[in-house]
Parts: structure tokens; C-alpha cells; sequence
């Protein structure tokens, strides 16, 4: 007999507007999965880049195992510090609140902490062809 999945415990009501409720059964689902235990070690995980195909990696990973997309790009004006990186989630029902906000900050401090990997995005995006 196996056991079920996990999965996260509700916001108390008006906390969030995550849409939990109108989620229906199938692959949609799988974004209750995340449980604040594994939210943490996944922030975790995004502070601790080591390069840019680990983050691009753990980009696809979180689109295959929970459906969450996240994109990352130079933003329009210039980059002058990590605040110029937009990093965005795709709109999503069930994804919390605190979520949306955890995953782009523990991205943005990973690559404060490790700037090459922020030089390699920039680069990969042709931004640092000219230097």
C-alpha cells in the first residue's frame, strides 16, 4: 500500500490568493507537492548556485516536477546590480503567495553570491559581447 504524496498545508482564508480551491484533479495539482519543508530546502538550493547551467537546470527541474516557470532575463535598462535581472514566475493556481515571492529573492541572492553566474546570464544573453 503506498502512502500519498504530501501536500501543503491551505493559507488561512485571505492570506493568500493563490486559488487553491479551484484547482482541479491532474498534473495541475502536482504544485501542492511543494510543502514548506521542501520550499525551504528548494531556496536553499537556489542560494547555493555554483553556475549558470545549475541554475537552468533547477529552472527546468521546477517546470518538470511542479509546473512552476520561471524566467530570467537582463532587464530592459541597465544592469548595474542584481535588482536589474528580472526574474519572474508564470501565473499559476496554487502557487502561495510567499512562494512567488521566496523563489525569485533566493534566486537573485544566489547570484549576488556568486556573480560569475550572473556575468555568464548576462553573456548568454549577448550583453557582454562588446566588453
Amino acid at each position: 500500500m503506498t502512502s500519498p504524496l504530501p501536500q501543503r498545508h491551505p493559507c488561512p482564508p485571505g492570506a493568500c490568493d493563490c486559488g487553491r480551491e479551484r484547482l482541479a484533479d491532474g498534473p495541475e495539482r502536482r504544485i501542492l507537492w511543494l510543502t514548506r519543508e521542501e520550499e525551504k530546502r528548494l531556496v536553499e538550493r537556489l542560494e547555493n548556485l555554483r553556475d549558470l547551467e545549475d541554475l537552468q537546470r533547477l529552472q527546468s527541474r521546477l517546470y518538470e516536477q511542479l509546473g512552476i516557470r520561471v524566467h530570467i532575463a537582463p532587464g530592459f535598462n541597465e544592469v548595474r546590480t542584481m535588482r536589474g535581472i528580472v526574474i519572474e514566475l508564470e501565473a499559476q493556481l496554487g502557487l502561495c503567495r510567499k512562494t512567488r515571492q521566496a523563489i525569485p529573492a533566493a534566486i537573485r541572492r544566489g547570484l549576488e553570491r556568486n556573480p560569475q553566474v550572473a556575468f555568464r546570464l548576462l553573456d548568454a544573453h549577448d550583453l557582454l559581447r562588446d566588453a
